[in-house]
């Protein structure tokens, strides 16, 4: 088996904010496997001042992943324990180069065309126009359930925000999430979710910053609005660790983004320890190209979970990759008859 890897850079089509910044570009790396005239290819979606390995050494160890390939995938990932989004790339490929074609790595209904995956409709920081325009389209495209970016614009607008979506639309007809990104201060970190609780919203994701477990805490346990552990995941590496922090914090949801988690055996590792502690959970991408993006949707519709899930669309570049993903009515699907046009 030969192994190699690339670099290959995704260009915003617009600049999205978050909490931590404006966003233009997006890094991405590509681990390629061939044997027996068969390819296989794995992505390793490094998110840079997110990622626990956003690290100097990180491009060192991916060559050294794809120059002891022959170790096997489960060596590997054991190997690779600190660089989950290497991770996730080599368990990618593995699988890639198993299947009829490079992205059939878990075959069922979903990839038949037969059955969907209801997503949520992310709307990213911006300006209030910017932020209500995107929120109108989301939800002229059937979208059920709506995700909004926080932290980043002033409070009260974001709060107007929120206001204008429930004056026209009931918690039975749109479903909102939002998402801090760890941006409130301790301080007044459970007013603002009192006064979010209001809009009567499905889940605030990282109100406070990772790292402060007994605080954390504290806002789990006295939070008038669902919590979800997202950042706080990241750089969590082993089975009594994880399992310390969701007894220790016990908040209402986990989110999985298997290129910060580990990959596959990472996020089912947390999902049975949140099954332990009755958390619920959903899987997110975490602005991978369509190939990463494929690869999680396959799995995560094997996982049986009737939540949206926080599949992104792909359709935020402008070089992503032509591939057999679409959005239909606020589900992601995969047409079997659109065909993947990618040149690694």
């Amino acid at each position: 088996m030969k192994a190699s890897y690339q670099k290959y850079i995704l260009d915003f089509k617009r600049p999205s904010g978050t909490s931590r910044g404006v966003m233009t570009e997006k890094e991405t790396w590509f681990v390629i496997l061939e044997k027996e005239g068969m390819r296989g290819i794995g992505e390793c979606g490094i998110l840079r001042l997110l990622s626990v390995d956003d690290r100097p050494n990180y491009e060192e160890k991916l060559k050294w992943a794809c120059e002891n390939i022959h170790l096997g995938e489960q060596k590997l990932w054991e190997e690779l324990i600190e660089f989950p989004s290497i991770q996730f790339g080599i368990e990618m490929a593995f699988r890639s180069l198993e299947g009829n074609t490079p992205y059939d790595l878990f075959p069922s209904d979903f990839t038949k065309g037969k059955a969907n995956i209801p997503i949520n409709g992310l709307v990213w920081m911006g300006d209030e126009a910017y932020m209500k325009e995107q929120i109108e389209d989301k939800l002229q495209m059937g979208f059920k359930c709506i995700k909004l970016k926080i932290g980043a614009i002033d409070f009260d607008t974001e709060l107007s925000l929120l206001r204008f979506i429930r004056a026209n639309f009931s918690p039975e007809q749109i479903e909102i999430r939002v998402d801090a990104n760890g941006a409130f201060n301790l301080n007044d970190a459970l007013s603002k979710l009192k006064q979010l609780s209001e809009f009567e919203l499905h889940s605030i994701e990282q109100p406070i910053a990772k790292n402060q477990t007994d605080s954390m805490a504290a806002l789990c346990k006295n939070t008038p609005l669902p919590i979800a552990l997202d950042e706080e995941l990241i750089g969590v590496f082993n089975h009594s660790e994880k399992d310390a922090l969701l007894q220790k914090t016990q908040p209402q949801y986990i989110i999985l983004k298997p290129s910060l988690v580990g990959g596959f055996r990472g996020c089912a590792e947390w999902i049975a320890l949140a099954e332990k502690y009755n958390i619920g959970w959903w899987v997110t991408s975490a602005l991978e190209s369509n190939i990463g993006l494929n690869a999680i949707a396959q799995w995560t519709f094997l996982q049986n979970n009737p939540m949206p899930q926080g599949l992104g669309t792909g359709a935020l570049y402008t070089n992503n990759f032509e591939s057999s993903l679409e959005v239909k009515n606020g589900e992601l699907c995969y047409n079997p008859n659109l065909k993947w046009e990618v040149n690694l």
